[in-house]
């Protein structure tokens, strides 16, 4: 029995600091229905707050800790990010209703309000998730092409700073294609504003094409360029993937290794490529 109060004892805890981490952000957001969504949620956290109290029969501190943290992710990287990655790494309500379930008559009843809170997070609308693809269509052509490039033109030139600037040209020109092209796909989907997809796509090819030749700048040790750059681009796809996939639920596994595995394949290509122009056509700069 010590160990199912302290079970109830951690319940409490989570609600209370779940029912600040929602109630705060439903107070700094300006969006009406996600604003609604969340004290929606946040009423349910303290209402399942109270009936573990009712067990318990002790107040609970929340963990601040977890509120300011959940709440800078939320600010930082979107509420969908934020409040469903704290879904996400929650395995606590499953360990307290398995050891509990039917020992207290509303625990169930707790479970299944769980269940409900999920289905209205997937209901919160937001910009950055809703343009994700726009900004993944930015991400991977500068991923491909770039790292191609920069492969190929490392072995090709052989200067850090030229390759760099030729890179910098390449993504910049690029850049400006893929906003096209995303200004243009975004006309046929009434959800978006083309503008908008333009801005998430450009923006997010030059800020990829920055990082991918940054290391080419700072460097003299041009195969120590390649490897670190080949070595961010991993470390973006990686990122963003980790970021959409719990975004959106998605399974993170395939799509990072999709990514992955052509970036690496076109950039091994591109190298060779240059390696072959370079003792075809005798170039040394």
């Amino acid at each position: 029995m010590e160990e199912v109060d302290k079970l109830i004892l951690r319940a409490q805890k989570n609600e209370i600091t779940e029912y600040y981490i929602y109630s705060k952000l439903a107070n700094k957001i300006k969006e009406e229905n996600n604003k609604k969504i969340l004290k929606k949620i946040a009423n349910d956290e303290l209402k399942h707050y109270n009936i573990w109290k009712k067990y318990s029969k002790k107040e609970i501190k929340p963990n601040f800790f977890r509120v300011y943290w959940y709440i800078f992710l939320s600010s930082i990287l979107g509420l969908s990010f934020g409040l469903k990655l704290m879904e996400k790494g929650e395995k606590l309500a499953k360990e307290v209703y398995k050891k509990i379930d039917g020992k207290f008559p509303l625990a169930s009843f707790i479970k299944d309000e769980h269940g409900h809170e999920k289905k209205l997070l997937d209901l919160i609308k937001e910009e950055r998730v809703e343009y994700a693809g726009s900004i993944v269509l930015g991400l991977n052509d500068a991923l491909v092409e770039l790292t191609g490039a920069l492969s190929g033109l490392t072995f090709a030139l052989q200067n850090g700073k030229i390759i760099a600037i030729t890179g910098f040209i390449t993504g910049v020109a690029a850049s400006m294609s893929m906003a096209a092209s995303g200004y243009l796909s975004s006309r046929e989907d009434d959800n978006k504003t083309p503008k908008k997809s333009a801005i998430y796509t450009g923006v997010a090819y030059i800020a990829t094409v920055l990082l991918l030749i940054l290391p080419y700048l700072l460097l003299d040790n041009i195969y120590l360029s390649l490897g670190i750059m080949l070595s961010v681009a991993i470390l973006i796809i990686a990122g963003y993937t980790f970021y959409i996939s719990t975004a959106k639920e998605l399974k993170f596994g395939r799509r990072f290794l999709e990514m992955a595995i052509i970036s690496i394949t076109v950039a091994i290509i591109s190298f060779l490529i240059g390696l072959i122009i370079r003792n075809v056509f005798m170039v040394k700069i």
